[in-house]
Order: structure tokens, then sequence, then C-alpha cells
């Protein structure tokens, strides 16, 4: 009878073990494709802007990276990325090619260097270079990887035959197509023509222009050059306006006349911030989102936005044809100095930013994202245009927020979006061969000895007792 017990409580034990197997099997299948990015930048997990288009990729892409085997070329960083990108979308598929071994396939596509990946569809091609994917980084030694960016771009390119034309407006000191590169590459890699254009030269805003683009003017805008923009405004044509600091800037009534024809109005007051800052520099400000379009998805993911050096602004209550919302704005505690032509004639201490009964009381408004009575947006409208300098722009949110303006200008949903950033160097871990060694053997022969050695213990006392 005891045996017979026995017996049974161990056929059921195995079919439960056997069961059990089953359902964790079963389980296990059922999440195939899911993942869990425990990195801590989280840098196999792709940017919604990525997953956005691969979502929407209905046509067939063909990658193929032309490398040196015994040189690494293209490195496993690339090639797990351009996997990632297969995961989320069988349509994209990819293929690693050595072109000694295809030279007719190396012909077609004309390669002429190790590490050129092409991307294809329907015929048309574009390159893009793996020894341009990486750049130095911060600190010594280190590097940085842009492979999800310019993937993502070059699909984008090869599926939208859209292209928008717009213009930075010079001749009052602003910051051009030049001086403003980086900003300029980035429009220009999400399909837009950039241009410049000066008014007393050109003496007309072209027919071409969907939006006209003024960073950090320096000086006023002529009469003539204030009825050009206005009439483009009163037409079909969008602003997009980045202030900066100015030197006898509460004299300007062009630019006013300007901002008052979207229904915005330049407070031509130094922000102070002591109490949401970066680095605790109360004029590099954090400042918090409003709901809106352009900010909802940099909220969402908790990507800030710095502005250096901003000026406040304010809605135009006179304009009653347009709708300024606020998108971007300081905390209660902030201010906003008068005195700019004195900040500015002078090396800044403590004492001179310190708050004085002039001052305006917080919070203040640094950004505004305008439309027209028909819902349709006009203009974006920004108290900083330090932000879009080249050492400011790829810092935290700053280039999404600046590009979703454009394309939320630009009516552009799929614009509006958090794009890839760039990848901080791989870790690894550098081992000697005697460390490699004691990983082998411990986990090879040690531990399997271990557990071998307690089962047999546990056997020979069970049959001792």
């Amino acid at each position: 009878m005891k045996n017979w017990i026995k017996g049974t409580n161990a056929v059921v034990l195995s079919l439960a073990v056997v069961g059990i197997f089953i359902v964790l099997t079963v389980f296990l299948h059922s999440l195939k494709g899911t993942q869990w990015d425990l990195t801590k930048n989280k840098k196999f997990t792709l940017s919604d802007q990525t997953v956005t288009m691969l979502q929407k990729l209905d046509k067939p892409v063909h990658v193929t990276a032309f490398s040196d085997p015994g040189q690494g070329v293209v490195s496993r960083q690339i090639t797990d990325l351009l996997q990632e990108y297969h995961k989320r979308n069988n349509k994209f598929t990819f293929e690693e090619v050595d072109p000694k071994q295809k030279p007719t396939l190396a012909e077609k596509y004309k390669i002429d260097r190790y590490g050129t990946i092409v991307f294809e569809l329907d015929g048309q091609t574009k390159n893009v270079y793996a020894d341009e994917l990486y750049a130095s980084g911060a600190a010594e030694g280190s590097y940085t990887f842009s492979g999800e960016e310019k993937f993502t771009q070059a699909v984008l390119s090869l599926t939208s035959n859209e292209k928008h034309t717009v213009y930075f407006l010079t001749g009052h000191g602003e910051m051009t197509s030049a001086n403003a590169s980086a900003f300029r590459s980035s429009l220009e890699s999400e399909g837009y023509t950039v241009k410049d254009l000066n008014l007393v030269k050109e003496a007309a805003i072209p027919a071409d222009a969907e939006t006209l683009f003024i960073l950090g003017p320096q000086n006023d805008l002529s009469e003539a050059e204030t009825k050009l923009v206005q009439d483009y405004v009163k037409d079909k044509g969008k602003l997009m306006v980045a202030l900066g600091l100015a030197k006898d800037m509460d004299q300007w009534k062009n630019w006013d006349a300007v901002l008052a024809s979207v229904g915005v109005k330049n407070v031509k007051a130094l922000a102070v911030e002591n109490k949401k800052s970066l680095s605790t520099d109360p004029l590099t400000i954090v400042p918090e989102y409003g709901a809106h379009t352009i900010t909802d998805k940099l909220s969402q993911q908790d990507r800030i936005t710095v502005m250096p050096g901003a000026l406040a602004l304010a809605k135009d209550g006179a304009n009653a044809d347009f709708t300024a919302t606020a998108l971007l704005h300081t905390s209660t505690s902030a201010y906003g100095k008068t005195n700019i032509n004195e900040l500015l004639s002078k090396r800044l201490t403590t004492n001179d930013i310190k708050q004085a009964d002039q001052d305006v009381k917080g919070p203040l408004d640094l950004a505004y994202a305008v439309e027209n009575k028909d819902g349709k947006p006009k203009a974006v409208v920004i108290g900083n245009g330090s932000f879009l300098t080249n050492d400011w722009l790829t810092q935290q949110g700053n280039r999404d927020f600046v590009l979703n303006s454009v394309g939320w200008l630009q009516e552009q949903k799929n614009a509006v979006t958090i794009r890839p950033q760039e990848e901080a160097q791989m870790q690894q871990v550098v081992l000697t061969p005697a460390q490699g060694k004691s990983i082998l053997i411990g986990t090879v022969g040690v531990i399997p000895a271990l557990f071998l050695l307690a089962g047999g213990l546990i056997w020979w006392r069970r049959r001792a007792g």
C-alpha cells in the first residue's frame, strides 16, 4: 500500500512538472517578439519616429551593407540596429555583402568603399556610410552613434516625395542657414529645402516660401520690409520666430508690429528662474510645457527643453484674428528683468539679476503656437533663439521641440514626434586571458560539478536512511 501511494505521488508529481513545462512553453511562445530593454539609456528601444515609420511602411525596403568581413567596417552595433527594424516590419530586410564576393552587385550600386549601406525602395536608393555614424563623445576615447537617426531618415526620404521650402530671413543680424548649420541639417534631413532671404535685395518674399524663419534678429526691420512680412502673414504665409537678446530691443517698433500681426507681444524682459533651471543657472531655464500637440509627446516622455537667456512673451489682446496657446512657461517664482540694455553691457553678477520692484512677475510665457480663426497653424513664436545654435540644439529635447513646431506649422502629423537620439558608446568589459579562463572553468566545470555533488549527497543520504 505504501509503495502504491509513493508511486502515485511520483506519477502525479511528474505529470504536474510536465504540465507546468507545457504551459510555460506556450506562454513563452505567445511572447514571440516581446523584449525588455533593461539598459540604462534604453539603447535597444527604437524612438517614436522610427516605430511610426516602420508601422506605416507598406513597401519593401531592402538594405545592403557592403563590408569587408576581415575589417569589421560594418559593426555589430549597425547590424543589431537593422535587425531591430526587421523585427518591427518584415518588409524591411537586410543583408551584409562582401563586394569582393559579389562584384556585380557592387557594380550595380557603384560601390567605391567599404561601409556603404544602401537603402533601396522601388528602384530608388539612398546611401549611408558607416564611418559617418560615429562621432567623438564628450569624454576622451568615447564616441556617439547616430545610426537610428540616419537610417530612419534614409527610409523617410525614400518613402516621401513631399518637399517643403522654408526661408531664413537675413540682414538684421539673424542666424543664417550657415551659422545655424545643425538646425539647417536637421530640417534638410526631414525633407525641407532651406534657403536664405534678404528682403532688401529681393524686395519680395518668394512664392514657394511655405514658412519664413526669423531667428534672433539684432536690428529692427525697415518699414518696407515690415509691410512685406505683414502682407505675407495676411496671405498664406507662416512665421517661425525665435527672438534673441539684442541691444536697444525696447526701441523696436517694426518687429513689434510683425508680432502683433499674429497676436503676440514681446515683453522685452529677460526671464530669471530660480526654481527650474539647468545647473543652478537662473538664466538657463527648463520651462514647463503647456498642453499642445507640439509638446504633448515631449511631456509624456519627460524630454525637457532648455532655454538659455529667454525673453518673456505675452498675448496681444488687441488682435482677435488669431489664438495663441502657450507652449512653454516658467514657474510662478520666476520674474522678468526689464533693464536688458544694462544687463547686456556688463558681466553679470548674482546681484544684477536679483528681483526688483519694477520687474515683471511670473509665471512668464516663453513660447506660443498661433492659429487663425479656422484653426490652421499660422505662427510659432519663441522667446529664445540661442537654443537653436549648434551647441544647444542637441541638448535634451531642444531639437524635437523646434522640429515639432515646424512640423505642426506644415500640418505634418508624422513630423510631430520624438526622434532618435545619438547613442552613447557601447559599454564593454575587457577581460584578461586569465580572467576569461577562470570564467570558463567556473561556468562549464565548477558550477555543474557542485550541482552533481549536491545531487549525489542527497541520493546517498536517502539511500542510507
